[in-house]
């Protein structure tokens, strides 16, 4: 098997894979990472988001090999128990999650945009979000909480 070298939450990183195993399969098989969910498995849901770079990506469709020498963040690397992100902090405050299944997918998609866009408008949320399928219909208190860490974040 040939090596796939990259950057996961921060660390170095090898991985003795499949180059065309999906970067999710990886992530939760190879590497044991639990967070970021499988849903549909064609890219179509957002449950699977992770950062790759400063963009969110679905893992259940992009091969390992497209993500050699590349820095990937998952929801394990976006911020602790101790010290949450600001967008854990929010969603926690603004009640934005109910059965939690698409929240992973959510926060790395929302810590995309503030990556891309600190101020983003209300309507650049909505937009940055609409990949992500959530039947909780939390979606507005969502939309507070990524507005409410876009502040936060703006504040320190």
């Amino acid at each position: 098997m040939p090596t796939i070298r990259f950057k996961l939450n921060g660390a170095e990183m090898s991985v003795d894979a499949d180059p065309d195993q999906t970067l999710l399969s990886a992530l939760r098989g190879t590497l044991g990472l639990r967070g970021t969910h499988f849903g549909c498995g064609a890219g179509e849901c957002g449950a699977c988001f992770v950062m790759v770079g400063d963009h969110a990506v679905t893992s259940c469709d992009t091969p390992l090999w497209s993500v050699a020498d590349k820095e990937i963040t998952t929801i394990e690397g976006l911020g602790t128990a101790e010290h949450p992100h600001p967008l854990q902090r929010a969603f926690i405050t603004e009640q934005a999650m109910q059965c939690g299944y698409c929240v992973p997918g959510i926060l790395m998609s929302a810590a995309a945009l503030l990556r891309q866009n600190p101020s983003p408008t209300e309507t650049e949320v909505r937009t940055a979000l609409d990949r992500n399928l959530c039947r909780c219909a939390a979606q507005n208190r969502m939309v507070r909480a990524v507005m409410r860490a876009a502040s936060e974040l703006a504040a320190s």
